[in-house]
């Protein structure tokens, strides 16, 4: 499943810039670009739109007044050569900001704060078929950028402003805080039982009233979790 993108800017060359970026990140596809807000309403009122790459100084009308304009925008990265409009654009609870020209480096930053506040999940299937579609995760490792399989991850692990992804097979290491991977997981599988841990409930073999266990691996349950612990796992 792919994040289907939008690019709106009437200046050529900048669109071109966002699409060879876009082009390196294999889980994001540009739907349509457009060089004016009017166009961009048409696209958007016929098209399923994940994410805005919107353009602020337009003919016309602003990025920032047609973003107001719609009632139910998109999640949206405003674009712009002009440091000005920041402050009133964060009033629109956008993505990010981003400086022409932008350079992939920080495109990337942008758009794992998305995945971050927009999770990737499966769309509804059939309840029969439910078990073999899982949502996913994408976290960066040093110069990679992982796409991890909900349903392959044990537990994880917080270390300090880094967190280590426990699967079966691999072990990744990601500059990520442990309050924000919680907010990615599916709620439903997965339980921050530490201020340090964060397990998958399915992988969980036992527990008592100090540890849980997957496999040979004993994970403590912190004080002020227990009593969320036990109510979510005794109903499992």
């Amino acid at each position: 499943m792919k994040v289907r993108c939008l690019i709106v800017d009437d200046e050529p060359l900048a669109i071109r810039l966002i699409e060879k970026h876009i082009a390196q990140i294999e889980s994001f596809e540009v739907v349509a670009t457009c060089n004016t807000a009017m166009k961009a309403f048409e696209i958007l009122n016929k098209e399923s739109i994940d994410l805005l790459f919107l353009d602020i100084k337009m003919p016309s009308i602003t990025g920032i007044d047609f973003l107001k304009s719609l009632k139910n925008p998109p999640p949206t990265i405003l674009t712009t050569a002009y440091r000005n409009y920041a402050l009133e654009s964060y009033d629109l609870d956008i993505v990010d900001y981003l400086l022409k020209p932008i350079i992939f480096d920080r495109f990337f930053k942008a758009v794992e704060r998305y995945f971050r506040e927009n999770p990737i999940t499966p769309p509804p299937v059939p309840a029969s078929k439910a078990a073999a579609v899982d949502a996913f995760i994408i976290v960066k490792s040093g110069s990679k950028h992982h796409k991890i399989a909900a349903n392959t991850i044990l537990y994880i692990e917080s270390l300090k402003d880094y967190i280590k992804i426990h699967t079966k097979d691999n072990r990744i290491v990601s500059k990520y805080k442990i309050s924000e991977i919680e907010k990615e997981l599916v709620a439903k599988y997965f339980l921050r039982v530490h201020r340090s841990y964060i397990v998958n409930i399915s992988k969980v073999t036992a527990f008592t009233q100090h540890d849980i266990e997957i496999g040979a691996v004993e994970i403590p349950i912190g004080i002020s979790y227990k009593g969320k612990v036990f109510e979510v796992l005794n109903k499992v």
